[in-house]
């Protein structure tokens, strides 16, 4: 599964906003089409975004000069601040069109973008196999917010592992976190399991410590938006705690993303920005208030979770194990170039 379709010179996205009851593709235009389907998370997941950032560079530099490429960037690195693929992928189609000559840096922008897809779809490849080799025995997940293909460029990180699990015969079963205010657990990872074939559960957020306390799950695993050089991991809100759980029945707590994601630049997770979104997203639901008028809402998107209390992190190179991540050495250049 993908979250775009490029058809000749028309770019298509996958309106996960619609999930799971109606599949709607849209055709974005330019840069700022492109934010407009950032920020409303019709497309979403940090490797997904970066491939949209991109793509939605491309998109401008057909339509504008070298000034509207420069103001699109400023635009798009702004959308969604804590994801480090969106700056990362932004950086390297900038650089790719300041080499290329007058005549062909939109056509550089172009592969530079589709470069950075297909990287990311061979990442996601790599993980899933390093992850079902770290996973020796376990079959009972318990995952958070949405991982699969569609926030990828198509694969997936941690359910990608989980899928690759399946695929090779082991009898696996999930757990999806409703991953609130905005459902992408339920919506997005119980949707994507059932057309695998993979058995899935929806709990309540608030419900899922008292699940990992039980005997029955034996691995909690997620993926990742910013991984800051000590292993400090910053992903969907709702994580940390879970994190706090896994160490208290003793089982592992896995991180899975491509190296794209990590950060060695930022010494640790406080130095991560955290997106504050709209309040409107907590205090009501498909439009409908839920809160009485007037009462204010905080709205972080990400939470950090502690290196310390993270058991490995698996990119495409392998399988990082705490203690030491040594993501400060991590050269993020894909070697898939």
């Amino acid at each position: 599964m993908e979250p775009f379709r490029l058809e000749g010179e028309r770019l298509w996205l996958l309106d996960q906003t619609l999930l799971p009851h109606e599949e709607r593709w849209i055709e974005i235009a330019d840069a700022p089409g492109m934010v407009e389907a950032i920020v409303h998370l019709r497309v979403r997941g940090a490797p997904a975004i970066g491939i949209a950032a991109a793509l939605g560079l491309w998109l401008e530099a057909r339509r504008g000069g070298a000034e509207s490429l420069r103001d699109a960037a400023r635009l798009i690195r702004s959308a969604r601040p804590t994801a480090a693929n969106m700056g990362w992928a932004v950086d390297r189609v900038l650089r790719a069109a300041e080499s290329a000559g007058a005549e062909t840096w939109v056509q550089a922008i172009l592969d530079e973008a589709l470069a950075i897809w297909e990287e990311d779809r061979a990442a996601s490849r790599a993980m899933a196999r390093w992850g079902a080799s770290f996973f020796r025995d376990e079959t009972r997940f318990l995952t958070h917010c949405h991982t699969g293909g569609l926030a990828t460029g198509g694969g997936g990180t941690a359910l990608g592992v989980v899928l690759e699990l399946h695929r090779s015969g082991r009898d696996v079963s999930v757990w999806a976190t409703e991953t609130r205010p905005l459902l992408q657990g339920a919506r997005l990872t119980a949707w994507e399991l059932q057309r695998e074939g993979i058995p899935v559960t929806v709990v309540a957020d608030g419900a899922a410590a008292s699940l990992l306390a039980g005997a029955s799950i034996q691995a909690v695993i997620v993926g990742a938006d910013r991984i800051a050089g000590n292993g400090d991991v910053a992903n969907k809100i709702g994580t940390y705690p879970l994190a706090l759980a896994a160490r208290e029945r003793g089982i592992p707590f896995v991180v899975v993303a491509p190296t794209s994601t990590c950060d060695p630049e930022c010494p640790s997770g406080a130095a991560i920005p955290i997106e504050e979104r709209d309040p409107s997203e907590v205090l009501a639901f498909q439009g409908i208030p839920i809160a009485p008028s007037g009462v204010p809402a905080r709205n972080p998107a990400f939470d950090v979770t502690p290196a310390g209390l993270v058991t490995a992190i698996i990119t495409e190179r392998g399988i990082h194990r705490a203690p030491h991540f040594l993501f400060a050495a991590v050269d993020t250049e894909s070697k898939y170039r």
